[in-house]
């Protein structure tokens, strides 16, 4: 068996509630069916620990240093874990890298009631910058998320620093409350890391997120789109059926160790090649090597 395919059937793990430990405790079951059941809970739940150990000791070689010297920008939506976002800035440390800011969304940036707000303030913003900044097809949330990434990101490898109009421009998101807060940074990376939290719901939830993440990829050199594990009817799961993340690549696991190393994994692929879909539901494995 692969490396690959040893991290892939770790990393799915065992969904304890849906498995043996779910059956525990049912009427009729005998006092040996529930030992049973419950013996088997535990072998599960064993497995799942082990998966996470040898995601956590396999990292180091998995990352062999991709990440050196590179600069990740992290965007939190709101709902985001903050222990998962911990996890995965150590992560991203781990591989060599250095995550230069942390900038969270409001949670106006992604309520439908508020499109107007974004569009209007979207387009002055967009009109005090060169006109190459933003595309003039965008739609309201595409260019949100462009002008987001022309002040988080660039599509230098080494990264470049920030100016009196990146900085100009989060000030300006921040004062309509778009953004709770600007970070301090001096510089702006040339990937991105999305965490996911709370489904972005209302008329137009998909439309929203999906317009920032494509966005901030025409603005930066790779996006990874980050969200826990996935049923298949979540949100990121609609996202990657419709195609709807342009050329993010998207990881799903996020809440474990595997899918933190594979999110991690994910931003040096994004170096050099966009897209693809990864995790404990991706559909072009688990892990994004290569």
């Amino acid at each position: 068996m692969t490396l690959v395919s040893v991290f892939l059937a770790l990393a799915v793990g065992v969904v304890l509630g849906g498995g043996p430990l779910g059956e525990v405790g049912r009427d009729g079951d005998t006092d040996a069916e529930v030992t049973q059941l419950r013996a088997a809970a535990q072998r599960s739940e064993q497995k799942s620990d082990f998966g996470d150990r040898f995601a956590e000791t396999a990292a180091t070689s998995l990352y062999a240093g991709r990440l050196a010297e590179r600069e990740v920008a992290v965007v939190t939506l709101p709902g985001a874990d903050e222990q998962v976002v911990s996890a995965l800035v150590e992560q991203v440390a781990a591989a060599g890298g250095s995550v230069v800011t942390t900038q969270a969304l409001g949670d106006p940036m992604v309520s439908s009631q508020q499109k107007s707000l974004v569009d209007t303030l979207g387009s002055q913003l967009a009109a005090q910058l060169p006109k190459e900044t933003v595309a003039a097809e965008a739609t309201t949330y595409e260019r949100m998320g462009q002008l987001l990434g022309f002040s988080l990101s660039t599509k230098a490898p080494e990264g470049a620093g920030t100016t009196s109009q990146t900085l100009a421009v989060l000030e300006g998101m921040r004062g309509a409350d778009l953004l709770p807060e600007v970070p301090a940074t001096e510089r702006r990376a040339p990937l991105v890391l999305v965490v996911l939290g709370e489904e972005v719901d209302g008329d137009g939830g998909d439309d929203i997120l999906a317009g920032l993440v494509r966005g901030l990829g025409q603005a930066a050199l790779g996006v990874v789109v980050a969200g826990e594990s996935s049923d298949g009817k979540d949100q990121l799961a609609g996202l990657r059926a419709d195609g709807a993340l342009g050329t993010a690549a998207s990881v799903d696991g996020v809440e474990t160790p595997a899918g933190q190393v594979a999110t991690v994994v994910g931003l040096a692929r994004s170096l050099t090649t966009q897209g693809g879909a990864f995790g404990a539901s991706g559909a072009d494995g688990a892990l994004p090597l290569g």
